[in-house]
């Protein structure tokens, strides 16, 4: 592996640290948009627990609403809710205060897919970079540009430079636009699951409003 990148010449390491940061993208993006951080089974049955003693009058504990709104997406949406009805608020004040907390939450579900977008796009304009020094190399052997003789070795070089970081440049581009595909459909998937959610507490809570 060294050896192919020894071959494919200076312009790869920049290709290089952007599938590292693509990499790293996709294993976190991944990990955190899974149904199990931010929508946990156990916070949408306190939640609604919470909302089911606040229908028949009871009062909702201040430390589970404070817990649930500091644990997943879902629970500081639904603890919003609870909070609001706790405080005697109105529907209209409810909704208006779920809609701010609810554009932060969208926004940390796609955090970074951007740059994975982005990375998606620089990929094969950095391979075709590459592909333009190696072909450089490769007028430079012929000695169209130093105007020298023909030099084998530079040959090889600038046809290595150039493959290489053609195929590199594709290698990166490939995964990382479907990864962003992938992880974009999956963002969309967990907020349209919260927005269910909390549409269904709101409807508990605020039934004359429904």
């Amino acid at each position: 592996m060294y050896t192919i990148l020894l071959s494919a010449g200076w312009p790869i390491w920049p290709l290089l640290a952007l599938s590292i940061f693509g990499l790293a993208i996709l294993m976190e993006r991944t990990w955190y948009l899974r149904q199990a951080r931010i929508a946990p089974q156990t916070d949408l049955e306190v939640a609604f627990g919470l909302a089911e003693g606040m229908a028949s009058g009871k009062a909702a504990p201040a430390g589970l609403i404070q817990d649930l709104r500091q644990g997943s997406v879902i629970g500081t949406l639904l603890a919003s809710i609870l909070s609001e009805k706790q405080a005697g608020h109105s529907a209209g004040q409810a909704i208006e205060e779920l809609a701010v907390l609810a554009d932060t939450s969208w926004m940390k579900l796609e955090r970074y897919l951007g740059a994975l977008a982005t990375i998606a796009t620089l990929a094969p304009l950095l391979g075709l970079f590459g592909t333009v020094v190696g072909m450089i190399e490769i007028f430079g052997s012929q000695g169209i540009v130093t105007g020298s003789g023909g030099n084998p070795q530079q040959l090889a070089n600038g046809i290595s430079i150039a493959l290489y970081n053609t195929a590199f440049g594709l290698l990166i581009a490939i995964p990382a636009y479907a990864g962003w595909r992938g992880l974009r459909a999956m963002a969309d998937h967990r907020q349209r699951e919260c927005e269910e959610f909390a549409r269904q507490l709101f409807k508990k809570l605020y039934p004359e409003n429904t």
